[in-house]
């Protein structure tokens, strides 16, 4: 198999839908056993999400109904990125829209993906926070839900219900609580494969 591009081949592509929030493609593509067609792809808007955990290693999440899914479940705070807004400022604005909760000091930038690459374009930022302040009460009315400071040593116990809510809040509590050493607030260290 060809390294460039995997052997796949693209001809172009054509929106069939178009918005602020979404934008639906048909990619003219050719696999690498040479098959071609047409090929949908969804394009999201750049998004940013911010993971704020306090000194007694809680994080900060809502509670919430995602109706497309029909579940309740944490989720971690953020939104699509504004034209000119840097990615961190959009999860800091955006957890404290949310929350009420200003985040303090400067982000740590904890990782960058994209949840689902075979079919969606959806680039996601994350940015950490270990300090934040009440500034007052959620101002962002679609965004409602429980506020919660969860504890980090229950978020295994949650992933297993399936009580986190997409990847936008999976990939980034996995991986922070893999990058300090411990598996669901156990003190062990995790083990290469």
């Amino acid at each position: 198999m060809a390294e460039e591009h995997g052997a796949w081949k693209t001809y172009g592509e054509r929106l069939i839908y178009d918005n602020q929030w979404v934008k639906l493609g048909l990619a003219d593509v050719q696999a690498p056993n040479g098959e071609r067609w047409d090929y949908h792809v969804v394009h999201l808007a750049k998004i940013a999400i911010g993971l704020v955990v306090d000194n007694r290693d809680r994080v900060l999440m809502l509670w919430r109904y995602r109706f497309p899914t029909d579940q309740w479940g944490y989720e971690l705070l953020g939104g699509l990125v504004e034209e000119g807004e840097h990615p961190a400022d959009t999860a800091r604005r955006e957890v404290e829209e949310e929350t009420g909760y200003r985040p303090v000091g400067e982000p740590e930038h904890l990782v960058s993906f994209e949840p689902l690459p075979g079919q969606v374009t959806a680039d996601t930022d994350v940015y950490l926070w270990r300090q934040a302040e009440k500034v007052g009460e959620p101002t962002d009315t679609e965004e409602v839900g429980r506020l919660e400071w969860v504890p980090l040593s229950r978020i295994m116990e949650f992933v297993q219900r399936k009580q986190i809510l997409g990847a936008g809040a999976l990939v980034p509590l996995l991986l922070y609580l893999a990058t300090r050493g411990t598996t669901g607030g156990q003190d062990d260290p995790i083990e290469p494969a």
